[in-house]
């Protein structure tokens, strides 16, 4: 009995030393407790960390990172779709669709000409829709589509239809002019590509473009003058088969005086001198669309007055307003598709070397004055400091942000939004 109580007793004591040395106040009511504590910081028992570590590994299972969705995942999620009243599954492209065109060096565009028209008619970047609903700016004639988030983008979806039919909601049945462009960001997931359709002022003719992997194509019938057209072009080496596949590209198309040139990313790949006489009314678009391989685009935008040439002369004018610099949403990042109208500015300005430019930034009136104002200032600077990278003598230039204070159109509607969002090049 003595012995026993001996024993009991160099068992507290060894305890006690034991904690002491530890740093810990310990008593033989938490030795399960104090065995954890030991485990995470001393690795005391081996047979207590068996335990141990199999508890934290089935509570590591629990928070484990899930692997990222692939673009094959993406197209099973869509098969698993709810009803279009319900928010559509999330369509996850490649990492590199994800970045968007931003992440392209504007260095790759040195050469590319196109320069959208100088007044937005119509532009939709989705920003007042909810996801997995149908956008509020537009009417669908045939089959069906959804607006979808596309990585950290909405995007349009045309998930069936032979064909998808859309149109975008405008005032008037007949908008375009002789002078117009097109603008889209289209995803290539391997299916069919979005088609535009512009049709004839008196339903008399329509043409049609396209721009996919297989290249880009165009074809064209008058009943007026009964004359149809058809070109195609292939895309250039470094846009072809896996380049191309798993990413979004720029589309941008040009149509001035019956003579149409279209633009695959920083390439024009097709030039149509000549369309037979078509008097553009309005446009469309469609594809063969479905769930397992949607048509997918967004940021389209129509503008009125397309200049071909602004290069070559003297230049009077008070100003350039352009709306063809654009900018990732909310940031001061310019996007590459913009070098076709920084371009034109740099040779303006060779042409005129003794032009000096104030490089004014403009917003809409979404979010509060402080942060339009501040933004328009970024704006305008990484304006002004890409013309200096593209060889314009600083002191030629400056700039300014107005913000939201300087509007030329109602920011009740969106190609009013459209418009106000702009940079200016004012002579001084």
């Amino acid at each position: 009995m003595k012995k026993n109580i001996l024993l009991f007793g160099l068992i507290i004591l060894l305890v006690l030393i034991v904690g002491r040395s530890m740093g810990q106040v310990t008593n033989p009511g938490t030795v399960v407790q104090q065995g954890a504590s030991n485990h995470a910081n001393n690795d005391v028992s081996n047979s207590v960390n068996n335990s141990l570590n199999k508890t934290e590994g089935a509570i590591k299972g629990l928070f484990k990172k899930k692997k990222k969705p692939t673009h094959a995942d993406s197209v099973q999620m869509q098969n698993q779709a709810p009803p279009a009243a319900t928010p559509a599954p999330t369509a996850t492209p490649s990492t590199a669709a994800t970045a968007g065109q931003g992440m392209t060096p504007l260095t790759t565009y040195q050469n590319y000409d196109f320069v959208p028209g100088n007044t937005v008619l119509f532009e939709d970047e989705f920003a007042d829709d909810q996801s997995g609903e149908f956008p509020t700016h537009w009417d669908l004639k045939a089959g069906q589509a959804i607006l979808n988030m596309a990585g950290t983008d909405k995007a349009f979806f045309m998930t069936d239809g032979n064909y998808c039919r859309l149109m975008p909601l405008m005032k008037n049945s007949s908008y375009l002019t002789k002078n117009f462009s097109i603008e889209y960001d289209t995803y290539a997931n391997g299916g069919y590509p979005l088609i535009v359709e512009i049709d004839d002022a008196n339903n008399s003719g329509k043409l049609t473009v396209h721009a996919g992997n297989g290249g880009a194509e165009f074809s064209g019938y008058i009943a007026a003058t009964d004359k149809s057209t058809s070109f195609a072009a292939s895309l250039p080496a470094d846009l072809e088969g896996n380049n191309f596949a798993k990413k979004w590209h720029h589309i941008a198309i040009a149509y001035k005086n019956d003579q149409m040139k279209i633009y695959v990313d920083k390439y024009r790949v097709l030039l149509i001198p000549h369309c037979n006489g078509l008097a553009p009314a309005s446009l469309q678009l469609e594809g063969i669309g479905s769930q397992e391989s949607p048509i997918i685009f967004k940021n389209f935008k129509i503008a009125d007055g397309v200049q071909m040439y602004m290069t070559g002369q003297k230049f009077t004018d008070a100003k350039i307003v352009t709306h063809g610099i654009n900018f990732d949403i909310d940031k001061a990042t310019i996007k590459p598709e913009s070098m076709g109208t920084l371009n034109m500015i740099v040779q303006v300005m060779k042409d005129n070397p003794d032009l000096k430019f104030e490089v004014d930034g403009h917003t809409d009136n979404t979010g509060t004055p402080a942060h339009n104002l501040m933004l328009s200032q970024q704006r305008s600077g990484a304006v002004m400091a890409q013309l200096i990278t593209m060889g314009i003598d600083p002191s030629r230039l400056s700039s300014k942000g107005f913000g939201d204070t300087k509007p030329i159109a109602d920011n009740a509607t969106l190609e009013g939004k459209a418009n106000n969002r702009r940079v200016e090049f004012v002579k001084q």
